[in-house]
């Protein structure tokens, strides 16, 4: 029963899944947050090995887009599947991903073993970066397969309300990678390359106990062989589905390569240095608003497969409250204790110099990226792909990587125009998506509310 997001309170259903859902993402963030600070610190080229794993982190972005491509695509189907009371249709939609996650993740560590030099020379590395960066993403993607089936498949327990067993799921291989980096890294003289292979073992152990939970007794849906075979129909919703989770992350990468070639060319070395740690902290400050955009999203399904407008609109005025008052809040924190954040990953006094006004610029009106997440999220949980992809990719790559390349050829903005094109695009990306969302779903839920009382 309480796995049963039609009865009961909306705001109780999404507070038990966001708040261990964002621990969860909060404990997987560590992976690679724990990594820049142990980097960040080996005695000698601390800046140039943190440089090199900001070079790899656009590799590493274009993994996890194809892990929520299938993940983020079939949870949502999942979910609705469920509220329809559909059992078999979602274990065959958990079945397919699941294939579908191992066959990606192999694919893409051939490729990317395959191409990995000139893509980091793409993405700005230089002479002094590229054996650090080389270094760091060879073993990572050695365990390519595991983050895919880790990220991807935790969607599943998630969407069917087990959201503290999401949250141990990532717990566990945070836990190892915390005890290992130390261990591999500096008594094993292992440097960055120690880093990568605690990630590998510990995404191994995340995607071991994924596989036992999905295929024992706990879950409400389990996963079972005779749902693996493959079906086109299926796989076409998923991708579709999928694609607005895939377009932010592969747009995410997008970025990160236009920002790190920019940097490179009009700041150097350091400069990416800095991008580096302001990714770090973006994606620390994003933990609790995709908490609570992810954690809503399975009742917006649920409830919209089951027809239940009323609940559906409950929970989404509660998240974009929720998301609004959590982003005004970060925003002030950045605001007002910049230097707070950089010492975190570095002491370096020219990089906490140039990254402070390089922080406050780039998180400038935070809150707008409320907007975008909220609408994004109710997109994706009622099954509307084409505006969740449109909006994906309007504020990414029509708005910001064209930003990235120009500003700093204009007014003599250099380095700056780099970091002005991420607020820019939250305060016209967040508009468009959320008031785009609002006039959908008066229309979609009303017209279904209609329906309903026709039967």
């Amino acid at each position: 029963m309480e796995n049963d997001f039609s009865k009961g309170s909306i705001v109780s259903h999404i507070v038990k899944l966001a708040i261990p859902m964002t621990l969860a993402q909060l404990i997987n963030v560590l992976y690679s947050v724990v990594d820049r600070i142990y980097i960040g610190k080996i005695p000698e080229q601390a800046t140039l090995s943190l440089t090199g794993v900001g070079l790899a982190l656009p590799i590493i972005t274009m993994i996890i887009a194809f892990a929520n491509l299938i993940g983020m695509g079939g949870a949502p189907l999942f979910s609705i599947a469920r509220g329809r009371q559909e059992e078999e249709e979602a274990k065959y939609i958990m079945g397919n991903c699941f294939v579908l996650l191992c066959c990606l993740g192999i694919i893409l560590t051939l490729l990317g073993l395959l191409f990995k030099k000139p893509l980091l020379y793409l993405l700005g590395a230089s002479e002094a970066t590229l054996p650090y960066a080389n270094a760091y993403i060879t073993f990572y993607l050695l365990g390519s397969i595991f983050v895919m089936i880790g990220l991807g498949m935790n969607n599943f327990i998630n969407a069917q309300g087990f959201g503290k067993v999401g949250m141990f799921t990532i717990l566990i291989g945070a836990v190892a990678n915390v005890i290992l980096d130390p261990i591999l890294i500096f008594f094993l003289h292992m440097g960055i390359r120690g880093a990568a292979i605690a990630t590998i073992i510990s995404q191994f152990l995340s995607a071991l106990w994924i596989f036992k939970f999905l295929t024992g007794k706990r879950a409400s849906i389990t996963l079972e062989t005779q749902y693996f075979k493959l079906d086109w129909g299926r796989i076409q919703k998923i991708l579709t589905l999928g694609l607005s989770g895939f377009m932010m992350s592969i747009t995410n990468s997008g970025v990160q390569m236009a920002c790190n070639a920019s940097l490179q060319t009009y700041g150097g070395d350091l400069y990416v240095g800095v991008m580096t740690i302001i990714n770090t902290v973006r994606e620390f400050i994003m933990l609790p608003l995709q908490g609570i955009s992810n954690g809503t999203q399975p009742i917006i399904g649920y409830n919209y497969g089951a027809k239940l407008t009323t609940r559906v609109k409950s929970a989404i005025k509660f998240m974009v409250a929720a998301c609004i008052g959590y982003t005004l809040l970060a925003w002030c924190c950045i605001h007002l204790f910049p230097t707070f954040f950089i010492k975190l990953f570095n002491q370096d006094s020219n990089l906490i110099e140039a990254g402070v006004f390089a922080l406050r610029i780039y998180f400038f009106g935070f809150f707008m990226m409320a907007l975008q997440h909220s609408a994004q999220a109710v997109f994706v949980g009622l099954g509307k792909s084409k505006q969740a992809i449109f909006f994906s990719l309007l504020r990414k790559a029509i708005i910001v990587i064209p930003l990235t390349l120009y500003l700093p050829k204009c007014f003599a903005l250099g380095v700056n125009g780099v970091f002005i094109a991420e607020p820019i695009s939250n305060f016209i990306g967040g508009l468009a998506c959320f008031t785009t969302m609002v006039v959908i779903v008066r229309k979609e839920l009303n017209g279904l509310a209609e329906n309903f009382l026709e039967m």
